[in-house]
């Protein structure tokens, strides 16, 4: 409980963007599916963490330093917090993804893929202020043995989110067919959109305190072009992405 609690004191950003997926997942998927979705997401993905640390699938090889282990709470050598994190991101990411597709009759693996690229163009981000974790209030919780060509990270772990993205909207999606019911629709996406923007705020914002100015450029480029990518294909008539309207 001492732990829990550490976690909670040492990591209250992430607390705070957990509520914030819960209360839009709440609003948009209801409850139950939203608590389906953190139950199947979080265990992924500590799974894809717990396995990176030891034989490097599918984020590439990596070592959790262990320094705040007498803090936080660990399971196995991996922090609670990174597997809670992921349940939001790909919340957020989905949430996105089904705006930009709107209006399409989708297939589940295109929607899954699609939100596992934009949570992984999330990390491009994340990740380079987190090994940078030292200069700021996170620490240095981890490191990459071998370095990485973008800002200290390799391409394999960008790979490794698009992977733990995907399998984690897709097996969501498939719970969902299933179950019966239909998984890519919800009553209201946009505060979860708002969540994935407010967590690439969060963290441009660090980018900017501990003036890292070319990986500001960087990340500030990458979204706005995928912004505007976003805004032309929900613009584009479904026939033009070879997809059908969906049926009234």
């Amino acid at each position: 409980m001492d732990l829990l609690i550490g976690t909670f004191v040492l990591r209250p950003y992430v607390f705070g963007f957990l509520a914030a997926f819960l209360a839009a997942g709440a609003v948009d998927l209801g409850v139950r599916r939203t608590l389906l979705f953190a139950a199947w997401v979080g265990p992924l993905a500590w799974l894809a963490e717990f396995t990176s640390t030891r034989i490097g699938i599918p984020f590439g090889l990596y070592n959790y330093t262990g320094t705040t282990r007498a803090q936080e709470l660990f399971i196995a050598d991996v922090p609670l917090m990174d597997c809670l994190s992921f349940t939001f991101l790909a919340y957020a990411a989905f949430c996105l993804a089904r705006v930009a597709l709107a209006g399409r009759r989708v297939p589940a693996p295109v929607m899954a893929l699609s939100a596992g690229v934009l949570m992984m163009l999330l990390d491009v981000v994340i990740d380079p202020v987190a090994v940078r974790g030292d200069r700021w209030f996170l620490g240095r919780i981890f490191f990459y043995p071998d370095g990485g060509v973008y800002f200290g990270v390799p391409l394999s772990n960008f790979a490794g989110w698009v992977v733990v993205g995907t399998l984690g909207v897709g097996g969501y999606l498939t719970l969902g067919r299933l179950g019966g019911w239909t998984a890519t629709s919800g009553r209201q996406p946009w505060p979860g959109i708002a969540l994935y923007y407010a967590v690439f705020g969060f963290n441009l914002a660090v980018t900017a305190w501990i003036a890292e100015w070319k990986l500001l450029v960087a990340s500030t480029t990458v979204h706005l072009a995928t912004a505007l990518l976003l805004w032309s294909v929900s613009q584009r008539p479904a026939e033009g992405l070879g997809l059908e309207k969906q049926q009234a």
